[in-house]
């Protein structure tokens, strides 16, 4: 495994981007060579971004990429072109390429990629539509433009396998659920297994011995209780449209409210494709609604700078910080208040001073004391994790990196050697 190049592939349903990372040894982290990054596939101007050393681009405005696949090959292209990045010279120099596949549903653990494993994801579909459609197109890509490549997928529902089945469950026809598959999955489990990983390391403690209350905050946000090492309850449920509210997710609401929302929440959405089965509910609670339908904006950095001045922004950020104080009350009560800290993380969840100020403040009860000062200052970009307070903590998550960590860990059974056969 030592020195071989992996590929951390996190695919949206607008950007793609790639992590380039060489393995040292099963002991130690993989060395990150390069970050690529494209954006605004469904929203042009289409954007490259690269960072290799002293190498940087950013917001380099590209025509003619309007897919995954597009994207894929530039970025393929790019890097092998980058005479200050030898070891992708060559194509066939990569051994693995990881992809972050959000929904997994009864996978525990990352597996290599072949027709059992592919169909398997192919059929979680209707469960995510809006995100496993992504990974499959950058997996038929990856498969096509590096044929020689060992490919796995890792799983963000993976992290929660361990949520006992009073938390799983939900209250409906356990013969239709167990059919359907119907129960509470959770998601971001890479973010959160990067920050478990981070986070216990802060504290000189292994992972089984640390518990916790981790905030991923961003476009999509969810909270996850971690009780010795381990997902005991998340707020994301069947798909990730469950729990907090997002720059476009409506996060929970009243089952029955998208119904009087619209009398055709069943139709197809005019985003549905032959491949892509999404209903106007999907599309109206999943694209249309979050920060989006109350600030007319998803940019949390301007709904918080606005929020004194605009009605919609401030509902918004209000709106935001409750539902967020909510589930860190009802998480401490689940870890019996045996809790070693409150984690920050995500964009917004590192970038976010003011809403971590008025979520802290809302939370000392429990012992969380945030330090204003401190809180101003936070900086994770040179170190992963900084406390700001008593019992809080702002940390730098990195999927990316986690997935190379589970190549190198993996690397057993990888290098056997799987491969697909046929896509």
């Amino acid at each position: 495994m030592e020195n071989k190049i992996i590929l951390s592939i996190n695919a949206g349903s607008s950007s793609v981007k790639v992590s380039v990372y060489k393995a040292r040894s099963k002991s130690e982290d993989p060395q990150e060579l390069a970050v690529v990054e494209i954006n605004g596939l469904t929203a042009p101007p289409t954007t490259f971004e690269y960072n290799r050393g002293p190498e940087k681009i950013k917001g380099k405005e590209l025509s003619d990429i309007e897919s995954q696949d597009d994207a894929f090959n530039y970025i393929l292209k790019h890097l092998e072109e980058d005479e200050g990045l030898p070891e992708l010279s060559d194509r066939d120099n990569t051994a693995y390429a990881c992809h972050r596949v959000v929904h997994g549903g009864d996978y525990n653990t990352a597996k290599v990629l072949n027709e059992d494993t592919y169909e398997h994801i192919e059929k979680l579909s209707d469960l995510a539509p809006l995100h496993n459609a992504s990974a499959l197109a950058i997996i038929r890509s990856s498969r096509k433009a590096i044929p020689n490549t060992t490919n796995l997928a890792f799983f963000d529902t993976s992290f929660h396998s361990t949520l006992p089945a009073s938390t799983r469950t939900y209250a409906i026809s356990p013969t239709i659920a167990s059919k359907n598959k119907l129960r509470k999955y959770g998601f971001h489990g890479l973010s959160y297994a990067s920050i478990l990983s981070s986070f216990s390391s802060h504290l000189n403690k292994a992972p089984s011995k640390t518990s916790f209350i981790a905030l991923h905050l961003g476009s999509g946000a969810s909270a996850c209780a971690i009780g010795n090492g381990q997902s005991i309850d998340t707020s994301m449920g069947l798909t990730p449209l469950g729990g907090l509210p997002g720059a476009t997710r409506s996060g929970d609401i009243d089952p029955s409210l998208v119904f009087h929302y619209t009398h055709s929440a069943g139709a197809p959405s005019r985003s549905a494709t032959k491949d892509l089965h999404i209903t106007q509910a999907e599309q109206i609670l999943n694209k249309e609604s979050g920060w989006k339908a109350l600030a007319s904006t998803t940019d949390f950095g301007h709904i918080s700078a606005n929020r004194e001045i605009d009605e919609g922004c401030r509902i918004a950020f209000d709106l935001f910080v409750d539902r967020v104080a909510g589930y860190v009350g009802a998480y401490f009560v689940k870890l019996e208040g045996k809790v070693d800290g409150l984690v920050f993380a995500g964009g917004i969840g590192e970038k976010g001073i003011d809403l971590r100020k008025e979520v802290g403040k809302k939370l000392r009860c429990m012992g969380f004391d945030l330090d204003e000062e401190r809180n101003k200052h936070a900086d994770v970009s040179k170190q992963r994790v900084v406390e700001i307070g008593k019992k809080v903590f702002v940390c730098r998550t990195d999927e990316q990196l986690e997935m190379a960590r589970g190549c190198v860990q993996r690397s057993w059974e990888m290098d056997k050697g799987y491969q697909f056969l046929s896509i």
